[in-house]
């Protein structure tokens, strides 16, 4: 796995290219996106993303909270112990809708962000810095 730093990712400004989710087709992602997969080695962290958006908790979550549906946050912060917690909050300060434990992972990054766009007919997923 190449090495893969916070300022790589923060050059990603806007996205000429989409790339479509293989099994969630609402869900299409940003080269930036695409890029922190490749080089973190973490195209897991994207499916995992894709089969949350869609799930019945997800969707009881979007039903009760307006917000959701236009845009959402997802962390992913990774432990010492190389496990790692990713979650998607409606806002900032606010409590995760979606809290998943993974049990190990070599992702580069002590933490990641990826934010996720209603786009009209799913969600764009996104780098902070291609907002």
């Amino acid at each position: 796995m190449t090495p893969l730093s916070p300022s790589e990712l923060a050059q990603f400004t806007g996205s000429t290219e989409w790339f479509r989710h293989s099994f969630n087709r609402a869900v299409i992602y940003t080269e930036g996106v695409r890029f922190l997969a490749a080089r973190g080695g973490a195209f897991w962290l994207i499916d995992a993303i894709a089969t949350h958006i869609g799930s019945r908790v997800f969707n009881e979550a979007a039903a009760k909270d307006d917000r959701i549906a236009l845009m959402h946050f997802w962390k992913l912060a990774v432990n010492p112990d190389q496990s790692a917690r990713l979650t998607a909050v409606p806002d900032s300060g606010e409590p995760p809708f979606i809290d998943q434990l993974v049990m190990f992972t070599d992702f580069p990054l002590s933490e990641v962000d990826v934010w996720a766009q209603g786009n009209g007919e799913g969600y764009t997923l996104m780098l902070p810095s291609e907002y």
